[in-house]
């Protein structure tokens, strides 16, 4: 019998998780604490509003409330992390009360289970009180889904019904839309294209979940109390989410032993040459803000990030005598120090996983747009995008910097060889974005001088015939 493999999470959802696991450990920050405290007002008053002035035919039974908000909040426990957020398998329970229970009522009672389900922590410590009003907020849900029923009359488990059902459950989705939309831009900016692609997948889950929840109430009608027998099935949800919780954090856990490897191959590339290892800093800086405005992926921008870090770790391999030569290397001298992007890849291999991919990039970080790089000549998107990024950061970083064999060159003058070499030596597209993070205010050229290395052939300094030839490799 095969045993199952660890799928890894995409990038994005995998930072986004890694973050929003940090900040449940934290205060809420001053701006989402007065968001989530109005939400959370606006919330118990509406759900104060419906209970009392709202009329239901169900007589209140106090033990089965009891029941159901017990239940609402065992079930609140269980959750599956989801981009930003998380999806609560709360339909299960939610259904059968909206039609079991007095229909005004549920949202009161939706709250009091979400709110006792965090007390426990909160009274630990273990994680700060004020973000009990997360519980509230998150129990919005069941206003609109309750405001519909009641108004339509269908507050009791009928197959006769479903259309109604159909519009509550379409007002709860359209309701979360447009609150978590405002809650998440208000208190933390985020954009609503990002918030609607989530939301999207937790509708798809609670749509699931909803036929489940509906025949467990109908099958209840005569006896409410026995719609409680779905929560076996919560049981199978806390396995599948514990397995899940555990591919996350091997997903999480490899990718910080990737980056730490890498960081340790960047140290050991700054102790072979500590200038070399400044550079690449620099490299790593530019080319992840030329990636931000580009727009890629995460994934992408991840792999540029690594293959900035790592596009000359191949010189380690390569004679000192080579890398700190004042003045041009001769032909032999060039050749073996074009190796070292093939060395580099070759280092990256032995590590394998996402390095291996990483090591993709820096074997192609010297190709050109036009196919006359090294070492296989790829042209244009034949070379990934994340080393088209490096290439050209890499290439303004080298001309700008003052080095062992040739004095910097002026940013104007650099500006001037991308430009000229736009959609030869570089993606225009690249060149572009660097363009424009280069002009942008909040960007400042960090200068370096080579150590105990003064700048000896200024020739270069007069402006190179190509690119190429005021950077070494």
């Amino acid at each position: 019998m095969s045993m199952p493999t660890t799928q890894a999470l995409d990038a994005g959802t995998e930072r986004l998780i890694a973050e929003v696991r940090a900040r449940r450990e934290q205060a809420l920050p001053a701006r989402e604490r007065v968001v989530e405290a109005t939400l959370a007002a606006a919330t118990v008053a509406a759900a104060l509003a419906l209970a009392l002035v709202a009329d239901s035919d169900r007589a209140f039974s106090l033990p089965l409330a009891v029941a159901f908000t017990a239940a609402v909040g065992i079930v609140s426990r269980v959750s599956f992390a989801v981009g930003d957020g998380r999806v609560v398998p709360t339909q299960l329970v939610f259904v059968p009360m909206l039609l079991l229970l007095p229909t005004p009522l549920v949202p009161l009672l939706v709250v009091g289970g979400m709110v006792a389900s965090l007390a426990g922590p909160a009274l630990r410590k273990s994680m700060p009180r004020e973000r009990m009003l997360l519980a509230i907020n998150d129990a919005t849900f069941a206003l609109a889904p309750a405001f519909v029923l009641t108004a339509l009359g269908a507050e009791s488990p009928s197959w006769p019904r479903w259309p109604e059902y159909i519009a509550a459950l379409a007002a709860q989705f359209a309701a979360d839309t447009v609150r978590e939309t405002l809650r998440s831009y208000l208190a933390a900016g985020v954009a609503p294209r990002v918030v609607l692609q989530e939301m999207l997948e937790v509708f798809r889950i609670d749509a699931l979940l909803v036929p489940i929840g509906l025949l467990a109430a109908l099958a209840a009608a005569d006896a409410p109390a026995t719609a409680l027998l779905v929560l076996p099935l919560v049981y199978l949800l806390v396995h599948f989410s514990r397995e899940r919780e555990a591919r996350i954090n091997q997903s999480i856990e490899m990718t910080r032993s990737f980056r730490g490897t890498a960081l340790l191959l960047r140290d050991l590339l700054e102790q072979d040459d500590e200038y070399t290892g400044h550079h690449t800093e620099d490299v790593v800086d530019l080319s992840v803000r030329v990636a931000v405005r580009m727009g890629v992926s995460e994934a992408i921008k991840r792999e540029t990030e690594l293959g900035a870090l790592l596009h000359d770790i191949g010189k380690i391999h390569i004679p000192d005598a080579i890398i700190n030569k004042p003045g041009k290397l001769d032909e032999e001298e060039w050749a073996i120090m074009k190796t070292h992007t093939i060395l580099g890849q070759r280092m990256l291999d032995r590590v394998g996983g996402m390095l291996t991919r990483v090591g993709l990039l820096v074997r192609a970080s010297h190709e050109r747009y036009d196919g006359g790089g090294y070492p296989d000549g790829l042209r244009g998107e034949e070379i990934p995008l994340g080393a088209r990024i490096v290439a050209a950061c890499d290439s303004f970083n080298a001309m700008t910097t003052t080095r062992s064999y040739r004095k910097a060159l002026p940013v104007s003058h650099a500006v001037a060889e991308l430009e000229r070499c736009s959609g030869t030596q570089f993606d225009p597209a690249v060149v572009d974005a660097l363009l424009a993070v280069i002009g942008d205010p909040g960007w400042t050229l960090t200068v370096r001088e080579p150590a105990d290395k003064p700048a000896t052939d200024a020739r270069l300094g007069e402006g190179p015939a190509n690119v190429h030839d005021a950077i070494r490799a």
